[in-house]
């Protein structure tokens, strides 16, 4: 009986913190809209921001991989959105031609910017609840 205690209750944390994320992600999606980024699209931006925080810094896309929150071809796809956008361009790493470089544009680093207090207010609010 004592195993089914603990596993209700491991499974009603579980499913409180499944909670918690997909309330969170809604609303940073609903916040950041006006300004053309969905949640995952900041996630990306703002990973880059703090990885290759000076102009023309690189990463490699293979890092983003375990850092952000979405399976390769997602975060492929993503990147060829911003790119599109203009937010980060995409370069080949010249020592391996299988790895990929992005790097935020300047209009990538300013959005970033203009959107981070926006984004960790939505944060505090849903975090603090």
């Amino acid at each position: 009986m004592a195993a089914n205690t603990v596993d209700a209750r491991l499974e009603e944390r579980w499913r409180d913190i499944l909670s918690v994320h997909a309330r969170t992600m809604c609303e940073i999606d609903r916040v950041l809209h006006p300004h053309g980024l969905g949640a995952s699209d900041f996630e990306v931006l703002d990973v880059l921001a703090s990885q290759a925080p000076r102009e023309g810094d690189q990463c490699r896309v293979q890092s983003l991989v375990g850092r952000v929150h979405l399976s390769q071809s997602a975060l492929s796809r993503l990147i060829g959105r911003l790119e599109k956008d203009g937010l980060l361009e995409r370069s080949v790493c010249a020592e391996d031609r299988r790895g990929v470089f992005v790097t935020l544009t300047g209009k990538g680093r300013d959005l970033h910017a203009q959107v981070l207090p926006i984004q960790r207010a939505a944060l505090a609010r849903m975090l603090d609840e």
